[in-house]
């Protein structure tokens, strides 16, 4: 029974969150109201006051397990250091995005919340197993976090280009499409 409940919860969740995403997509979260959600979702207020305070509360949990799931990647790599373990890592990240791409449209749009935006990218710029490509023969710490910002600005517009057109190109494609442009921009 209690594993029935817990499937129930996410479910619940998911379709709440999924409303959410689907609403952001045409306005901000300013004019989307609690109503709106619930249905969208066919799913009562109540319900929804369950799990969640507000429409804020609800796309905050959204980014927070963004964030965590990508934080989550980096550490795990934060340890290796080859060309493959960079391309795997890229490859499991550009696969959850894939799996989650209306979400990750929605968050980084004109729609989403430019904090999380912020907490995305500095996780990203601030991350050794993202700066340690940064040319070495850089000796400015300045220099490198210029590149930092300029490598992940360039290559999340590839990704977002990459969501809005389809994915027209396989996972594995765009990860070697990254890696092969970050490594000529550090190299030159």
């Amino acid at each position: 029974m209690e594993q029935k409940e817990k499937r129930k919860i996410r479910y619940t969740k998911m379709v709440l969150r999924n409303s959410l995403m689907e609403l952001m997509k045409k306005k901000s979260i300013l004019s989307i109201s609690i109503k709106d959600i619930c249905e969208l979702a066919d799913i009562s207020r109540s319900t929804f006051y369950a799990h969640y305070k507000d429409q804020y509360d609800l796309l905050k949990q959204t980014e927070e397990e963004t964030l965590a799931y990508f934080e989550d990647i980096l550490n795990k790599y934060k340890d290796m250091h080859s060309r493959k373990d960079t391309t795997q890592m890229l490859e499991e990240m550009l696969t959850y995005i894939a799996n989650n791409g209306d979400t990750i449209q929605v968050l980084l749009s004109e729609n989403g919340n430019i904090d999380f935006q912020k907490k995305l990218f500095h996780h990203f710029i601030m991350h050794k197993q993202v700066t340690k490509y940064i040319s070495e023969n850089q000796q400015d710490e300045e220099t490198k976090k210029y590149y930092s910002v300029f490598l992940i600005h360039g290559s999340i517009g590839l990704i977002w280009h990459w969501l809005k057109n389809d994915m027209g190109m396989s996972v594995q494609q765009l990860a070697k499409m990254l890696m092969k442009w970050t490594e000529h921009q550090i190299k030159t």
